[in-house]
C-alpha cells in the first residue's frame, strides 16, 4: 500500500471533499483524484460513494480509514523512512492482534504492531507509544458541556462497544462492575470507525482509545470527557523475534522509530 496514497485518502475522508483536500495537500484536484483511483484499484473496492455530496465513504472505504487512522501514529517515521530510502518497498499487512505474534516468530512479518506485550519468550517488545481509554459523547449530549463526570451516572446510558473481544473491553466492564453500575450496550459495531459515526449521530456513547478520536474531538464533532474512574492506559508496541538479526530495513525503520 503506498502511504502517499493513504495519506490523499485519508485527507479526502476528513475534509468530505475532492477539491477541498487538493488545496490542503498542495496539489491539483486531478492529482488527488488520480491517487484515490490508483488505492481503488490496488484494492479491488471503490472508496467513496460517486456523485456524493458531500463525499461518503463505501463499506470498504469506512474499513480502510481505521485502518488508516490507527497507522497515523507511525506515519511520520514511515515518511522519513521513505524519503531515507526511496527504493524500499515498504508493506503493511492488518490483522487480529492475536495473531500478529505468531506471523513475527514464524517469519512471516519482520516487525508487527500491538497493544500489548505478547507472553512467546521467542519476541521481544520494545514501546513506541502511549495512549489512553477516553469517553466520548455527541456535541448536544446532556454532559457534552462537563469537563468530569462519576461513573455512577452513566448507568442510564447506551453505550456502543466493540464488537471484538479485547484485554480493554473486559477492564471496562470490570471497572463498571467495580462500582455497581449497570453498563448497558445496547449495540455493538466491528470498527472504531462505526462507533464513532453513531456517537456523532447521537446514537449513544462510547470508551474508546484517544489516538482514534483525536481529529474528532479537535474539530468539535466529537465531546471528549473525563471518567473520574477510568484510568486504562494503552501502550502500542512494535515486536521482533528475539536475538535474530533483523534485514538493515526493518533495523534501520526500528531505529527511527526510538529516535522518534
Amino acid at each position: 500500500m503506498d502511504l502517499g496514497e493513504l495519506q490523499v485518502f485519508l485527507t479526502v475522508a476528513r475534509e468530505g471533499s475532492f477539491s477541498r483536500a487538493a488545496e490542503r495537500l498542495y496539489r491539483t484536484q486531478p492529482a488527488v483524484s488520480l491517487a484515490i483511483r490508483k488505492l481503488e484499484e490496488s484494492l479491488g473496492q471503490p472508496l467513496f460513494v460517486r456523485g456524493a455530496r458531500p463525499v461518503r465513504l463505501t463499506d470498504a472505504g469506512t474499513l480502510l480509514r481505521e485502518y488508516a487512522e490507527r497507522l497515523l501514529n507511525l506515519l511520520p517515521t514511515l515518511s522519513k523512512f521513505r524519503e531515507a530510502h526511496p527504493g524500499v518497498q515498504v508493506r503493511l499487512h492488518r490483522m487480529f492482534s492475536r495473531d500478529i505474534p505468531h506471523e513475527v516468530v514464524n517469519y512471516r512479518l519482520d516487525l508487527g504492531a500491538v497493544s500489548f506485550v505478547p507472553r512467546d519468550s521467542q519476541l521481544q517488545a520494545t514501546e513506541i507509544l502511549k495512549d489512553e481509554l477516553t469517553f466520548v459523547v455527541p456535541p448536544k449530549h446532556p454532559l457534552a458541556k462537563r469537563r468530569e463526570v462519576g461513573i455512577e451516572e452513566l448507568s442510564k446510558e447506551s453505550f456502543i462497544a466493540h464488537i471484538v473481544e479485547s484485554p480493554f473491553r473486559r477492564r471496562v466492564i470490570e471497572l463498571f462492575a467495580r462500582h455497581r453500575t449497570p453498563l448497558n450496550m445496547p449495540m455493538e459495531m466491528p470498527t472504531i470507525e462505526s462507533i464513532k459515526r453513531f456517537v456523532q449521530m447521537g446514537m449513544g456513547v462510547a470508551i474508546v482509545p484517544r489516538m482514534c478520536v483525536a481529529w474528532e474531538v479537535e474539530h468539535g464533532w466529537l465531546k471528549e470527557i473525563k471518567i473520574k474512574e477510568l484510568n486504562i492506559p494503552r501502550h502500542l508496541y512494535i515486536i521482533s523475534r528475539r536475538g535474530a538479526r533483523l534485514p538493515h530495513t526493518a533495523t534501520e525503520f526500528m531505529r527511527l522509530l526510538k529516535s522518534e
